[in-house]
């Protein structure tokens, strides 16, 4: 079970994300009531949003980078997120897709113990240059924070399309690492495993026997 922020398309990370009041809340609110309750741009009921998937204490993730043309790909670089995530806990926050900020990402999964990095739709969009994206995100993300996706949205070949293209990509990099003598075998099998299924496993209490079980969360 978690929960999603698509932040990212309405408005971006910059700007104040603390926690609105009370009293901030409900006149948001009503506002948002009297102008037809549709799409929701409204920051403070956004930044209330936030901080009741954190009380809830499930995996939050957040759209990352790249996506249509409602987000405006200049504000979603996750280094905005900074003070959000020095206050979220330890509620696991997972930021998706990433590119082009694969780097930051990785950096703050390095830097903060809850954070984790998914790439996602990424690899479906790269296709043959997938390889280079997930080499980068190898670089500074710890192996136990990096979690594989197909983000198979839409067509059913995407769910096909994004595993074969992330199979290809991950086996390119290792096999790399490992003929150059950087890495052993058995050292790729174990972060191999870890990316595509350990990890969203802990993460998701996948294999906890949970008896919620997971709740999809549309990338």
């Amino acid at each position: 079970m978690g929960t999603k922020s698509i932040l990212a398309y309405r408005g971006g990370f910059d700007g104040d994300l603390s926690e609105p009041s009370a009293a901030e809340v409900r006149a948001a609110a009503r506002r948002w009531r009297d102008e037809g309750g549709v799409r929701l741009h409204d920051r403070v009921l956004l930044r209330f949003g936030l901080y009741q998937a954190l009380r809830l204490g499930k995996p939050l993730q957040f759209h990352v980078g790249l996506g249509d043309r409602d987000c405006d790909l200049h504000k979603t670089d996750p280094l905005y997120l900074l003070d959000f995530l020095r206050n979220s806990g330890d509620t696991p926050i997972v930021l998706l897709h990433c590119y082009p900020y694969e780097r930051q990402a990785g950096y703050l999964a390095q830097a903060f113990n809850n954070v984790y990095v998914d790439g996602g739709l990424t690899v479906n969009q790269l296709g043959a240059r997938s390889p280079a994206f997930v080499a980068r995100l190898l670089e500074l993300a710890p192996f136990r924070k990096i979690l594989y996706s197909s983000d198979g949205f839409g067509p059913t070949e995407l769910h096909y399309l994004g595993a074969a293209l992330w199979r290809n990509a991950i086996g390119r990099v290792l096999h790399g690492f490992v003929d150059a003598g950087d890495w052993s075998e058995a050292d790729a099998i174990r972060v191999v495993d870890l990316i595509a299924h350990h990890n969203a496993a802990r993460i998701y209490r996948l294999a906890s026997g949970d008896p919620r079980g997971p709740i999809t969360v549309a990338g």
